[in-house]
């Protein structure tokens, strides 16, 4: 059965200039939609969820596939962790998501909590339109508004593709770096010129 966490965020909406400055950055716009800037809610689906109230997170798993507005992330494993009870975001926080109900679950986790941090681990692939982002784990800074992708690191935009082992998006400033691995792995880069009439 296919779990589902609605999770209200305060991420606005781009507007249609920003929109078209994002898609001339694949390395940026695929993450976009987690911005926290956006205000669509957060859908997740898994096979299981286990919540662990301990460390304040919820753990999703199994073909796990979380929805914000035009983004949307895959991977096995997503945890989710929140702020304890009584504690907020900073007042400089520019609002975070919070957590709604999970739908068919025996256990659900408490609503109106906010997400401090997202973990995904293995096979993780963000989209948006035709930019995409794969690499073996990300991690999502809620309150910094930062995502890394760390682990055989491919970026691409239509025919356009850069490989790393490490991708930082900082989602504030709309700028990305993409670093080589530690044993001389380089960034390696292919762009396709546009033809004319395209």
């Amino acid at each position: 059965m296919r779990l589902i966490l609605a999770a209200i965020a305060a991420l606005s909406v781009v507007s249609a200039a920003e929109a078209q400055q994002q898609n001339q950055s694949s390395v940026t716009s695929a993450f976009s939609g987690f911005s926290t800037k956006s205000d669509e809610p957060v859908n997740v689906e898994a096979d299981n969820l286990e919540v662990r109230d301990q460390d304040q997170s919820a753990v999703f798993s199994g073909n796990v596939v979380a929805k914000q507005g035009d983004s949307v992330l895959n991977s096995r494993k997503l945890t989710i962790y929140y702020y304890q009870k009584g504690e907020s975001p900073k007042a400089d926080d520019r609002g975070t998501p919070k957590q709604g109900e999970t739908a068919g679950a025996q256990a659900k986790p408490e609503t109106g909590r906010s997400i401090r941090r997202m973990e995904a681990e293995g096979d993780v692939v963000v989209t948006q339109r035709n930019q995409r982002a794969t690499g073996a784990r990300g991690v999502f800074d809620v309150a910094a508004n930062k995502v890394e992708l760390t682990g055989g690191v491919v970026v691409s935009q239509d025919d356009n593709v850069i490989k790393g082992d490490r991708l930082k998006v900082d989602l504030n400033t709309q700028t990305s770096r993409v670093e080589g691995g530690g044993s001389g792995g380089r960034v390696q880069g292919v762009f396709t010129p546009k033809q004319a009439g395209r």
